[in-house]
């Protein structure tokens, strides 16, 4: 048995994980993904179903919790339900009556799959608009506002997000540039980010192997860099001045993009209204303004 002085709340558990996970067991670092990338659902289930969420068997998130001094994983889920009663009233009810809704709905047809992935969009968009940090925000839009240049990088299904960024910021008169995948040009297009520019990446699992590359080789460098990813331990997390944690929740086919796309239009807006000309009659300068 583990002698170690377990942590006595969840900010220290999650600091201990980050600095165990890169020596864990892969199964481990499964566990390790999961309890930081949906803290809620750990607080609500049994470890038998979190056990089976995962694919893991339930004894090894309880040696999990052992290994980090816990006596059982009841232990140490008693931080996230503390968290939880905390940080979101209120919450533990929506996610019941959410399952709930989800587990009664007889409705199979087309209209019924709409239904499931807004249901679900929802909940998502509200998890947003409860852990995201306001100082954060604060601080990304700093970034992006004082960037000689910004450079965008997501591939697969994070380029949606990216594109959304490029657009709505180049019509804001910011320089944009799209690390973008096509010709294989995008490693050797981030080599040009300087001192006074910013990368904003998106990523999330599966984390594309060049976008990762990137980010490293960018933070290597001292390169300012926004990341909105789905984890802090993420392979971006080490990175980032500012990371964005955007958890995923789990959807049979089609995982939503509502959450990262709503937090990519925060952040335009918050820099729309850093870059107004003036406070008595302020406009936003545009790429098409005189």
């Amino acid at each position: 048995m583990n002698d170690m002085t377990p942590p006595k709340d969840y900010e220290d558990l999650i600091r201990l994980i980050h600095d165990r996970h890169d020596g864990m067991s892969k199964t481990y670092q499964r566990i390790s993904v999961f309890l930081t990338q949906n803290p809620n659902d750990v607080a609500v289930h049994s470890v038998n179903a979190i056990a089976e969420r995962c694919g893991i068997h339930a004894s090894s998130f309880v040696r999990f919790a052992q290994s980090l001094g816990y006596k059982g994983f009841k232990e140490l889920q008693a931080l996230f339900q503390k968290r939880l009663s905390t940080a979101a009233p209120g919450f533990e009810a929506r996610i019941k009556a959410l399952e709930t809704e989800l587990q009664d709905s007889p409705d199979r047809s087309e209209v019924g799959f709409l239904r499931d992935l807004v249901v679900r969009d929802i909940a998502s968009l509200q998890s947003l608009l409860e852990d995201i940090n306001g100082a954060d925000l604060a601080a990304a839009a700093e970034l992006l506002t004082k960037a000689e240049n910004i450079y965008l990088l997501g591939q697969l299904r994070s380029a949606p997000v990216v594109e959304l960024l490029r657009y709505v910021l180049t019509m804001l008169g910011k320089r944009c540039v799209l690390l973008d995948s096509g010709g294989g040009l995008a490693t050797h297009m981030a080599r040009a980010i300087g001192k006074r520019d910013v990368l904003l990446a998106v990523s999330f699992r599966f984390y594309a192997n060049e976008v990762v590359n990137i980010v490293e080789q960018a933070g290597r460098n001292g390169t300012d860099i926004i990341a909105i990813s789905d984890s802090t331990l993420s392979p971006l997390a080490k990175w980032a001045r500012v990371l964005f944690p955007v958890p995923e929740h789990d959807y049979t086919f089609s995982r939503s993009l509502a959450a990262p796309m709503c937090l990519a239009q925060a952040l335009v807006v918050a820099v729309a209204s850093r870059v107004q000309d003036g406070n008595q009659a302020p406009r936003i300068p545009t790429v098409t303004g005189t």
